[in-house]
């Protein structure tokens, strides 16, 4: 008898290797995410509950669902939820977040001098806590100086995007913010829930974004790019893209930020690499040409 997933007494039956390669294939096509063998149980359990819910019990009527029409782009949407929320937390890699400050600090008085907004962009901000944090940092960092900055936080996912959208997190998150930022930063709302302060809110947006069709994304000229625990989802051809496509949208002088490990032999002509033991990074160049394409 073959392994299930059971709710009660309904049953969803194993993913055999034939359904595996065959959600694998459209979940990378979509999305550019790549579930490895070892993540089958993650995906069939995604899969098998929300058939459950669907009252359907057989993946290749679920699989003709997600194709059709209006309903199945809606249904799809619901799935790619499912499948891509990450988890995340306030203030995550101290090292980057300082190199991120430093940064801010270097550019402070050439922006004050332009009377340019600071901007910032969060790639894969699943429920806003990164994004948020860079709000921190700005606004510590900046705002007293009177210069102005904005942060923009995207993701795939609509569910994690609307708690972006609302600030409020577990009085939980409280453990994870440094204690200088509590008074000002952050507001209880009860026992158990925080909000992030209104004039953090108002200097963040959130917004859906597939970073397979970041051609389409109106964002240019970041002065920071935030990627961190992004690309890892990712073959590695595909991280590749991803990165060229980001360094065309950093401003001259503008910083970019990975995960450490992420992509240790990627580079491009926009950029030049910012040398750190602890923090994986690269600066565009002031004045290189734009339409140069990147070293592969």
């Amino acid at each position: 008898m073959s392994q299930s997933i059971r709710n009660g007494l309904s049953t969803v039956p194993e993913l055999d290797d034939v359904q595996f390669n065959r959600w694998q294939g459209l979940l990378e096509e979509r999305t550019g995410m790549f579930l490895p063998q070892q993540r089958r149980s993650f995906l069939q359990t995604s899969l098998g509950l929300r058939m459950l819910e669907l009252g359907i019990r057989d993946y290749g009527e679920y699989y003709e669902k997600i194709q059709d029409g209006p309903s199945g782009v809606m249904e799809w949407s619901t799935l790619v939820d499912r499948l891509t929320v990450q988890e995340t937390r306030f203030f995550r890699d101290p090292d980057a977040l300082q190199l991120v400050v430093e940064h801010m600090r270097r550019q402070r008085p050439r922006l004050q001098a332009r009377e340019e907004t600071m901007e910032f962009w969060s790639v894969g901000c699943s429920s806003g806590e990164e994004a948020y944090t860079l709000a921190m940092l700005a606004e510590e960092n900046l705002a007293s100086t009177g210069l102005k900055y904005s942060i923009t936080g995207t993701d795939i996912s609509t569910i994690v995007l609307r708690k972006a959208r609302s600030g409020r997190y577990p009085l939980r998150a409280l453990e994870r913010i440094p204690v200088e930022y509590h008074n000002w930063a952050i507001a209880p709302l009860s026992s158990q829930q925080v909000e992030v302060a209104a004039q953090l809110r108002r200097r963040c947006c959130f917004s859906q974004v597939n970073i397979l069709n970041l051609k389409n994304c109106p964002l240019q000229s970041q002065h920071v790019i935030f990627c961190q625990n992004v690309l890892i989802y990712f073959r590695r051809w595909r991280r590749r893209e991803i990165l060229d496509a980001l360094a065309q949208r950093l401003a001259p002088g503008g910083l970019l930020v990975i995960g450490l490990g992420e992509m240790v032999d990627w580079e491009h002509p926009l950029l030049e690499s910012v040398h750190s033991g602890q923090v994986t990074a690269f600066v565009r160049k002031q004045s290189t040409s734009t339409g140069e394409s990147a070293r592969r």
